[in-house]
């Protein structure tokens, strides 16, 4: 397989709206081959970089890239997975993906692990797509269209949609809900939950913890440490697509595509208000 140049046509949030239902079921497509994976018996490899990777990430990226390419040819696709074949700056609109997200937690046995799809144009996801498919569930969102969750069946073809929103901070007194990660946590993030007193912890695995910000069940997710783009640019598309908003620790927005050393996002925080950033 190889990659196409980084400099595919610029897709704005109105063109990708049409785009939704195709990828949607893209998406779904790879989680039945995750589910369909036999985690006791399944082949689990080390990357280079020490990461764990299981023949369910690999069986979900090929069904994510042959998707994309006959959806899309003209578009190139940033995956985890095929990072050797990055073809950096990405100019116009990309496809980013990770084929499973929180691989840890599904070799643990585990149901909160997701499929992270995004489309980026000129920097900045427009369109997100996270499923979660052991939990029978899809967040979806186009930045200034609006965001939803779907229940999913088994077989991935029956599908009910929800519309969904980020919930307003309660204000002084009221205590901030926090997602925060089962499998890392920092210094730096744990003193920006301890600066909120009384601050409720939800332990999530993988970008569930977006799309609880996104559906209005948590307040706010922080990581003031590096991650990768793939974890994040789904998620800050479903979350922004809620009405919320995601920035670097000063109050920045983040860029994807770019030249960041391995791909990474030196730190986000995901807010439900937009009004709440400080």
């Amino acid at each position: 397989m190889t990659e196409i140049p980084g400099d595919g046509p610029a897709i704005d949030a109105a063109a990708a709206m049409e785009l939704l239902e195709p990828l949607t079921d893209i998406v779904a497509q790879a989680g039945t081959a995750v589910l369909s994976t036999v985690r006791s018996s399944m082949q689990v490899d080390k990357k280079p970089d020490g990461s764990l990777v299981t023949e369910a990430d690999m069986a979900a990226d090929r069904i994510l890239a042959d998707g994309l390419l006959k959806l899309l040819p003209n578009v190139p696709t940033l995956s985890e997975e095929r990072t050797h074949l990055a073809r950096r700056p990405y100019k116009g609109s990309f496809f980013l993906i990770d084929p499973l997200d929180g691989t840890t937690e599904f070799i643990a046995g585990r149901d909160e692990f997701t499929i992270n799809l995004a489309l980026v144009t000129n920097g900045q996801p427009v369109l997100g797509i996270v499923g979660a498919p052991a939990l029978g569930l899809i967040w979806r969102g186009v930045v200034g269209h609006g965001a939803e969750r779907l229940l999913v069946t088994k077989d991935a073809h029956a599908r009910a949609a929800q519309p969904i929103k980020t919930r307003q901070h309660p204000g002084p007194g009221g205590a901030w809900i926090v997602a925060v990660s089962r499998s890392h946590m920092d210094k730096r993030t744990q003193a920006f939950i301890a600066a909120r007193p009384g601050a409720i912890r939800q332990v999530l695995g993988s970008s569930i913890k977006f799309c609880r910000v996104a559906e209005g069940g948590a307040d706010i997710y922080p990581r003031l440490a590096p991650t990768s783009e793939w974890d994040v640019a789904a998620g800050q598309a479903v979350v922004t697509a809620a009405g919320g908003t995601i920035t670097d620790s000063k109050g920045a927005a983040l860029r994807f595509g770019e030249k960041h050393e391995g791909f990474l996002v030196p730190e986000f925080i995901a807010w439900g208000d937009a009004g709440a950033v400080s």
